[in-house]
């Protein structure tokens, strides 16, 4: 950006009218900052909602899938976002470690934080896929949070499975008990499983993992742009967060969580 606008456009410009226009998403890159001070710039900015040309359904869409988030801010109203503490992760942290290929792991979970209920108005059900290599590194793979009935996400979790030859499910139990295994087992008795059960607060259980992203030890494999979006939006106080509940439990116990006897594991098998 900054060779085509100081090299080219801006010594186009000549005495009399002379004006550059410039759209664009603001994004917070040093060329839109150099831009921004400059002092003969003039900043408007615009809502989505006041193009009237979108049609009414695509902007309902853009409001249940983004309002109330960061992207939601960046790319609905136009602001510049600056990373805060008050966020435990950084989009800058995650898009610098990111990867473009799945490298070759040693363990490979699949991490479920289930819906209480299964109806328009429930949360969504996190699904989170995640490996860790020989160096001790960890690598998020896929998500694939939902809405559904519980048969419906233990068979997308038990799909995944078997697609990333994982080694275990892990599932957080607080509200679901027996149900979430019983259901797993439902559709395969012979899955590997693991119940894990929250005893301390989110941010608690958030801040290690988020620890680990800083440290550089976490990649996460391509975009995971709704994984990423609810990671950097997300404030202690917020609705619980799904697919980040989902991403601690996964990270935690490929990283953090010291190993269980392998009996315990596979004990229904």
């Amino acid at each position: 950006p900054d060779k085509t606008w100081f090299e080219s456009i801006e010594p186009a410009l000549r005495i009399g009218w002379a004006r550059a226009i410039m759209t664009t998403t603001p994004l917070p890159d040093p060329f839109i900052r150099k831009i921004e001070e400059m002092p003969d710039t003039v900043i408007t900015r615009a809502s989505t909602f006041d193009n009237p040309h979108l049609p009414q359904g695509v902007l309902d869409s853009l409001r249940t899938n983004y309002e109330g988030t960061r992207r939601g801010l960046q790319e609905l109203y136009g602001e510049i976002l600056e990373d805060s503490d008050a966020f435990l992760w950084s989009l800058d942290t995650i898009a610098e470690h990111r990867v473009r290929n799945r490298p070759e792991l040693t363990r490979v979970v699949v991490a479920i934080d289930p819906a209480v209920t299964a109806h328009a108005s429930s949360d969504e059900t996190g699904i989170v896929v995640a490996g860790i290599d020989s160096s001790g590194d960890g690598y998020v793979l896929d998500d694939a949070t939902m809405k559904g009935k519980p048969h419906e996400w233990a068979s997308r979790a038990i799909q995944l499975y078997k697609a990333h030859g994982a080694d275990r499910i892990v599932a957080e139990v607080n509200n679901g008990g027996d149900l979430v295994e019983s259901v797993l087992r439902g559709i395969d008795r012979n899955v590997s499983y693991k119940s894990v059960r929250a005893t301390r607060g989110k941010v608690l259980r958030a801040e290690p993992v988020a620890a680990l992203y800083e440290k550089g030890r976490v990649h996460h494999v391509g975009m995971l742009e709704q994984l990423e979006n609810q990671m950097c939006g997300w404030q202690p106080g917020q609705p619980s967060p799904d697919r980040i509940d989902a991403l601690v439990w996964a990270l935690t116990d490929l990283m953090l969580a010291k190993e269980e006897p392998v009996g315990s594991i596979f004990a229904y098998l």
